[in-house]
């Protein structure tokens, strides 16, 4: 074998080695997210898929919107989302596909201000709620454990997690990491 092309194999062999397989390489993200909600108050039911291949489908956000919307006003505004990807890794986390029952969306100023002043097993409502602005959701999963969706939303990292066990819920948001 010349010089010139045992150098040009080798070079070749050597890059192929380098190469990760699939099965060794950075897992795919998946071309379709889909969310199912039930809406605890209103009764309403929702799964759709929302992304495809990376776009945030509007006519299914607006759906989630709705469903995710001030009940008590009837008031709908745009749920941020990173939200709704949380939620999505959070149901890939604990493994289900179940709905998220929904306790508390987004909320008015009007509805904040009521809960806040009501106090009892409202406690802890900020008075500059992330609900307020869309960037928050209060949850449980049928057949999950308040603390299992608890630890795994923390296990996340992608923002707040409160635990609310008297009340039944676990509060997650967008903002800056913390627990409660």
């Amino acid at each position: 074998m010349h010089r010139r092309a045992f150098l040009g194999f080798s070079a070749a062999a050597t890059a192929g080695a380098l190469v990760p397989s699939r099965a060794h390489a950075a897992p795919a993200i998946k071309p379709e997210r889909t969310l199912s909600f039930f809406n605890t108050h209103t009764g309403e039911r929702l799964k759709a898929v929302y992304c495809c291949d990376g776009i945030y489908q509007n006519d299914v956000l607006s759906r989630i919107n709705h469903i995710l919307r001030d009940f008590r006003h009837n008031e709908v505004k745009p749920i941020d989302p990173k939200l709704l990807d949380l939620l999505h890794e959070l149901g890939g986390t604990l493994g289900t596909d179940a709905p998220f029952h929904i306790i508390s969306g987004y909320r008015s100023p009007v509805t904040n201000a009521m809960l806040r002043e009501q106090g009892g097993t409202h406690t802890g409502v900020a008075t500059t709620s992330l609900h307020m602005v869309g960037k928050a959701i209060d949850i449980r999963i049928p057949g999950v454990g308040l603390q299992n969706l608890r630890r795994a939303a923390q296990s996340l990292k992608l923002g707040g997690v409160g635990y609310y066990p008297s009340s039944n819920f676990v509060h997650v948001d967008t903002g800056r990491v913390r627990t409660w």
